[in-house]
């Protein structure tokens, strides 16, 4: 039986890990440069079904992943990764060492490799070049989680407890309500990250998610709401208790779950939306922005992507085409749109540091209608030749980090968003997100809302079910006439992005938009 794997057996090994990467960067051959990350999470979760549980569990998980840059002539990276249990923990200096000859020893075969294809291939051997990483700032720190309720002291039974109240509340709530998913999940995490550089960041944090999905039938045909959450870095009171922090704002998770129920109910007696035959004038609320941001700001502004470095199953971006050859510097957005990932902002995108322990930083990519830059990596930012950000981040430590968003979001504006409607002669309002389809490079979208409600005379007028709007990215953006200064966050617990899949929980957000698109609806 091995020694129970909790976030407290960090601080038995950090000392013997740092010294390793040193150690090895020294003795190895050609070796440029290590650094190791291991994470230790301990968490509880359960669901419920109209009104039954359906499981509950506790966990943990254990993992580490290194990269090696090595070799001579052109540097290549080497990784390796491992998921662990509780019988490695007595030994994992010794794991994570095994690990690092084999990291080292894909690098040095990349290299060779590199070398042999650069002096063979010509002029395609030009293309191939030594990984560099951009200079960062070293950093030794230690970062507290935030909670009022340690995920690991509540019973297994009080969060089974919530999830099966929740979901009977829910069931009950109307007889229209034919079937509701609840569940719930609560975790403490440590991440411990070195390098042969020097730098050894010990973070531990709390992250609790409450989701919930309703299906209600009615008059108007069956209403299957689009499921959504609450989630923030903080401990269980967040369900309790809910959230009131100024961007993050979410009612207990009780009430939260019976919201989205009489949501669910409204909707199915609602006639199905239109559609137009030409752009309209549309506002759209912050709910709905958290998704739009997501798809036609954050995904395209992640470098890896607009690189071409994941072109074969996630698309490039039409903000950067080439090297010469793309957005930067260009009026892409109204004067009154700016966007940003900013990792310092509260909720589930927020970290201090990323998977390279470069510092977290803004990376503003929209200035007042102009483009300015991407999220990137150390790497990628020294092909650009640009400063590192800190969006290098993976979900398990044994996997290899790729660009995500941190807290993507529309920034704010100066107008009231009562005003903004009231101005509106005719018109829609979309409230809430519910589903995307976004073309190859980003450069056109639909997105669904959870509700549309007509604006007539600056009034909201009747609300309707399964619509949305479709626009040319490039073309909405620039018709942006009035942007609201009620921006707030919300999670997404689920971008997916790599080979293997990574599912990444990370914040979105904006305020109320109003611009031109035409209004797309559902079925009769």
């Amino acid at each position: 039986m091995g020694t129970k794997v909790n976030v407290a057996l960090i601080d038995k090994i950090k000392d013997k890990l740092s010294n390793l990467t040193l150690e090895n960067k020294h003795r190895l051959k050609d070796c440029s440069y290590i650094d190791l990350r291991v994470a230790v999470r301990e968490g509880q979760g359960a669901a419920a079904q109209d009104g039954m549980m359906k499981f509950s569990s506790r966990d943990y998980s254990l993992a580490y992943g290194l990269r090696v840059i090595a070799g001579s002539r052109i540097l290549a990276p080497g990784y390796f990764g491992q998921t662990l249990g509780s019988a490695d923990v007595d030994n994992l200096p010794e794991a994570v060492q095994n690990g690092l000859h084999r990291a080292y020893e894909r690098a040095i075969a990349s290299s060779r490799i590199k070398n042999d294809r650069k002096s063979r291939w010509e002029a395609l051997g030009g293309s191939l070049q030594s990984n560099e990483l951009a200079p960062i700032d070293v950093r030794q720190d230690t970062i507290a989680a935030v909670y009022r309720i340690n995920p690991v002291d509540l019973s297994l039974q009080e969060v089974g407890r919530l999830a099966q109240e929740v979901s009977k509340a829910v069931a009950s709530r109307d007889s229209r309500v034919k079937i509701n998913q609840i569940g719930v999940e609560t975790l403490l995490g440590r991440e411990l990250f070195v390098s042969s550089e020097g730098a050894n960041i010990d973070r531990t944090y709390a992250l609790t998610t409450g989701f919930c999905f309703v299906t209600a039938v009615g008059k108007g045909g069956t209403q299957q709401s689009h499921y959504d959450c609450l989630g923030h870095q903080r401990g269980w009171e967040i369900l309790t208790d809910g959230i009131d922090e100024g961007l993050i704002r979410s009612k207990p998770f009780m009430q939260f779950a019976l919201d989205l129920a009489d949501d669910s109910v409204a909707l199915s007696e609602a006639r199905a939306c239109p559609s137009s035959d030409k752009e309209v004038i549309v506002v759209t609320d912050p709910h709905y922005n958290t998704l739009l941001v997501h798809e036609i700001m954050g995904h395209p502004t992640e470098l890896d992507r607009a690189l071409k470095l994941e072109t074969a199953y996630a698309g490039r971006s039409w903000f950067l085409r080439n090297l010469r050859e793309n957005m930067l510097g260009k009026q892409v957005a109204s004067p009154l749109v700016s966007a940003y990932s900013d990792p310092l902002l509260p909720g589930y995108g927020h970290y201090e540091y990323d998977d390279e322990g470069t510092p977290a930083k803004r990376a503003v990519h929209i200035d007042k209608g102009i483009f300015c830059g991407f999220m990137n990596s150390r790497q990628t930012a020294a092909i650009l030749g640009v400063s590192p950000n800190g969006h290098f981040k993976a979900v398990d430590a044994s996997l290899v980090p790729l660009i995500r968003m941190s807290t993507t979001v529309f920034a704010n504006g100066q107008r009231d968003p009562e005003a903004i409607i009231s101005e509106v002669g005719h018109g829609y309002y979309l409230v809430g997100h519910r589903i995307p389809s976004i073309s190859e490079s980003r450069e056109n979208f639909r997105i669904t809302s959870r509700k549309v409600f007509e604006i007539k005379n600056g009034q909201l007028g009747e609300m309707f079910r399964d619509g949305g709007i479709m626009a040319n990215t490039k073309d909405y953006l620039m018709s942006v006439d009035a942007v609201g200064n009620d921006l707030r966050i919300y999670p997404i617990p689920n971008c997916g992005k790599g080979q293997p899949m990574q599912v990444k929980k990370l914040g979105n957000g904006g305020p109320t938009i109003r611009g031109y698109a035409r209004l797309v609806g559902g079925t009769k």
